[in-house]
């Protein structure tokens, strides 16, 4: 069995990731070939695939998103993602669990819901929503005139029974709006799969493998994938640590010294966020720096394929000002690259501004 160093699985990554170089390909292919992208907020996914794509423009992901062959839905991990149509009907089944577990152990909503026929509350919100998207306050308070509960907790309960998409305006580029629910098979059209954990593992393998067991339920967030990747037709590596590593038989490692350039990844990037050993591509130290312990993720620097540092822009309609944080000493050709890829991104991003600037903080 070969064995796999740890920089040869951050290549990996990368490559799989589309973070070597950028791609040429459609952002609907991308969302499709990454298995989806992190959207807990509205727009990190514009920043995810800018960092991707060769001249990728946000009209290009608002058109996926109100054409409806995209949606924002929660799946993996209980975290809301943006998938595509038929990616969030063959997944969510897979995932349900997370959603029932919940349901009974939620700190603020289980008590409340305890005694409810949680069938019944379901049943209720699927007829409301059927009549047309609804706020989550507005479908809470529609739910408490039959229930006797908080109206936030059986938009929870609703959350959870049913597959709920969040609908535009809300994520839509250069625009605010709230959060509006749909019922996910109502608003694509189309009814869900049957639950199949192979395929969902064989997504992820091609979007972030190699990667062992641990690191495919970390990003799943359920677990007995094992018994399921047992069954598969799978390449198998040892990596850096002895654990075995699974990977599509299809799918090749690159080499070691292929060239990473250096990269801004935005908020809530999945790439450090889908592993449970995630060194392959931020150290312990850094990872504490970079996400907050309630859980926002800052947009992040990379040289090398190593997250180094953080990114943050301000702006108002006069100007706009992109701030690079290394947490070490980089060295020239790397930072002037971090500071050309700042300069595009803050141009992109804050188009409407009179003005743009970097800045460089030196690292603490």
């Amino acid at each position: 069995m070969q064995t796999l160093s740890p920089r040869a699985l951050n290549r990996a990554t990368l490559e799989r990731q589309l973070l070597l170089r950028r791609a040429k390909m459609s952002a609907f292919d991308t969302i499709e070939a990454l298995a989806g992208l992190q959207a807990q907020a509205p727009f990190p996914p514009y920043f995810g695939l800018w960092a991707r794509l060769e001249g990728f423009q946000p009209a290009e992901l608002v058109e996926l998103l109100e054409s409806r062959r995209v949606v924002r839905i929660a799946l993996m991990r209980g975290t809301v993602h943006l998938v595509t149509a038929a990616d969030a009907l063959a997944w969510r089944p897979v995932v349900q669990g997370i959603y029932d577990r919940d349901l009974k152990q939620n700190a603020l909503h289980a008590a409340p819901l305890a005694d409810l026929d949680h069938s019944a509350v379901a049943s209720a919100a699927r007829e409301l929503l059927l009549r047309g998207p609804m706020p989550g306050n507005a479908l809470g308070a529609e739910l408490a005139r039959s229930w006797d509960a908080p109206p936030s907790s059986l938009t929870h309960l609703a959350r959870g029974r049913l597959p709920l998409v969040q609908t535009p305006p809300r994520a839509i580029w250069g625009k605010a709006g709230q959060t509006t629910y749909a019922c996910l098979d109502d608003w694509v059209g189309a009814p869900l799969s049957p639950p199949a954990p192979a395929e969902l593992i064989a997504r992820y393998l091609r979007a972030f493998g190699p990667a062992t067991v641990a690191d495919v339920q970390t990003w799943a967030g359920i677990t007995r994938l094992g018994e399921v990747s047992a069954g598969m037709d799978l390449r198998r590596y040892r990596g850096p640590d002895g654990r075995e590593l699974l990977d599509l038989p299809e799918l090749t490692v690159p080499a070691e010294d292929v060239p990473a350039p250096p990269r801004l990844l935005g908020p809530f990037d999945q790439t450090i966020l889908s592993y449970a050993d995630r060194t392959r591509v931020i150290s312990d130290a850094y990872r504490k720096r970079v996400i907050s312990h309630n859980g926002l993720v800052k947009g992040t620097l990379l040289v090398d394929g190593q997250v180094c540092g953080f990114w943050e822009i301000k702006a108002t309609r006069k100007a706009a000002a992109i701030s690079l944080s290394p947490f070490e000493k980089l060295g020239k050709r790397d930072l002037a690259a971090l500071e050309k890829s700042a300069g595009e991104l803050v141009k992109w991003a804050e188009a409407a501004s009179e003005t743009h600037e970097v800045r460089v903080h030196p690292p603490e």
